[in-house]
């Protein structure tokens, strides 16, 4: 990635024009953090702290499942340190995209006729928001499944558990599986019962293999790869609990190459 990009996150500059509701044949499932964007959101922000980073013992803190509720403790750190609204906005616009997301999104904008796209991330919901609106994307996004997020009186972004749920593979604050099956069923009832061709989830960490588990045999999932979602899918794949095609990416060409050759399918 040149230091042009690292300073400054592409924007899409064409105006975005809005699809018609119901027409879109296929359904893109997007992951926030490593996926769309280069990095953790989280680690982003930590570094507007005047040290830089986490003292050791809030990050020993952390319990495995439970990264929400360490989330909320490291923001909580940040106001107590007085790091701002201001510089915590401004750290978030920074985050370059990951290589190629803009390529796929520039696509994705120019087929929005085939396809509805929709976020689902373990990150929150101030943080996405921002990225996507000055990233020039927010309006590409029919939903946006995160966990939510404000800031308080005191200038703390507080932020909250997505659901709960009984899902054993997953954090205790989100299953992407129960959204995922959740929204597929809502879309094709408000759809006039008329269900998406085919699904493609795109991600990178472990709590992604979880949707993919749902994915049909004309589904795609694509884990980026040598990441935990790709290491993952692999191990299953050898016992057949996978039925979607994988489809590693290492850049957002990738995907898009992918999806080309399925529009031509028709």
């Amino acid at each position: 990635m040149s230091s042009t990009e690292r300073n400054h996150s592409p924007k899409m500059t064409a105006p975005l024009t809005p699809a018609a509701p119901q027409d879109q044949r296929f359904l893109v499932l997007f992951d926030f953090d490593e996926t769309i964007i280069c990095e953790s959101s989280d680690d982003a922000v930590v570094r507007t702290l005047p040290d830089k980073e986490l003292p050791a013992w809030l990050k020993n803190s952390y319990r495995e499942g439970h990264y929400n509720e360490h989330s909320q403790k490291i923001l909580a750190y940040m106001a107590e340190q007085g790091v701002s609204k201001d510089s915590i906005h401004s750290a978030v616009e920074k985050i370059p995209p990951n290589q190629g997301l803009m390529n796929l999104f520039q696509y994705l904008q120019s087929h929005q006729q085939d396809f509805e796209l929709v976020v689902v991330s373990d990150a929150n919901m101030y943080f996405i928001e921002t990225w996507l609106r000055h990233a020039g994307v927010r309006d590409l996004f029919r939903k946006i499944f995160t966990n939510p997020s404000s800031f308080n009186e005191a200038g703390q972004l507080v932020l909250l558990p997505f659901h709960s749920h009984s899902c054993p593979r997953c954090p205790d604050n989100m299953c992407k599986q129960v959204i995922l099956r959740e929204y597929l069923a809502e879309r094709q009832k408000e759809r006039g019962g008329v269900p998406f061709q085919r699904v493609f989830y795109i991600g990178d960490g472990a709590n992604d293999t979880c949707p993919s588990l749902a994915l049909g045999p004309r589904d795609t999932a694509f884990p980026r790869r040598d990441f935990p979602m790709h290491r993952l899918l692999k191990e299953f794949q050898q016992s057949a609990k996978v039925k979607a095609n994988i489809v590693p990416w290492v850049s957002g060409e990738d995907i898009v190459d992918c999806l080309k050759k399925i529009v031509e399918e028709r």
